[in-house]
């Protein structure tokens, strides 16, 4: 039986880390559910946080109701959505394992493109191109739904861009806020979430609301090319432990 003081202690951290995501610090949006993994299974965490990623949305969605990109969410949000419907089709046949691998590996080739691209010379930002949105929105609600990593997809579409930071930030906040909500019958119905998990949210709600505060204040006095900085170090350091945590489990299959 886990230790309840280990318990409520990485929730709580978890709980700032979700909120800090959702206040416009996406690099740390993957780290919340790995914390929890350490004390539950990583489904049965990320069922939990859910309830507090909902809360954390409410939030988020105030603070960046005027920074977003129209274009981006036009073409992400029907996309995303796609996505999650796959993998709830999917859902018992999709092999979280082999997702993981495959999302840390996307996210390491963007990481080098984008370092290559550095040492060529400064590169013309990219616009916001259907094709491509609709291919890493779909993606990103997939990875999304079935191993908790749309970040990384997200991040690739949308860096190139060259958006503000305030915008860039406040477009993976609406978009993910829509994500998560749409995530909650599939995973009602899926029997991952339940009544004990609503009241451990609602006592993490605090916390994960101040972690959101926090990381607005945080984001808007960030200079803009160390914010991004962040980012693609954060996309970096978390493809690496995407990949880390992949391999036990398809090295297995493989040599099975």
């Amino acid at each position: 039986m886990t230790d309840p003081s280990l318990f409520w202690s990485l929730a709580l951290v978890a709980a700032f880390l979700t909120g800090a995501s959702k206040g416009g610090l996406p690099m740390v949006a993957l780290l919340s559910v790995p914390v929890m993994s350490l004390v539950m299974p990583t489904l049965q965490a990320a069922a939990l946080l859910l309830p507090v990623y909902l809360i954390s949305d409410v939030y988020g969605l105030w603070l960046y109701r005027r920074s977003f990109s129209v274009r981006n969410l036009a073409i992400l949000t029907p996309a995303a959505l796609l996505g999650i419907l796959v993998g709830w089709l999917l859902a018992g046949q999709t092999d979280e394992a082999v997702v993981r691998l495959v999302v840390g590996l996307i996210g390491l080739f963007f990481v080098s493109i984008r370092l290559l691209g550095r040492i060529s010379g400064p590169q013309p930002a990219r616009k916001a191109g259907v094709a491509r949105g609709l291919l890493w929105g779909s993606i990103a609600g997939f990875t999304s739904f079935v191993a908790h990593a749309g970040g990384p997809p997200y991040q690739v579409y949308t860096l190139p861009q060259r958006l503000p930071k305030m915008t860039f930030a406040g477009t993976s906040t609406i978009l993910f806020a829509v994500v998560n909500l749409s995530k909650l019958p599939p995973y009602l119905a899926l029997g991952l979430l339940h009544k004990g998990d609503l009241t451990v949210a609602a006592w993490l709600a605090p916390v994960a609301l101040f972690g959101a505060w926090a990381g607005y204040r945080l984001a808007s006095i960030m200079p803009e090319r160390l914010f991004f900085m962040i980012v693609e170090v954060a996309l970096f350091v978390i493809s690496i432990k995407l990949i880390w945590d992949s391999l036990p489990s398809v090295s297995a299959r493989l040599l099975s």
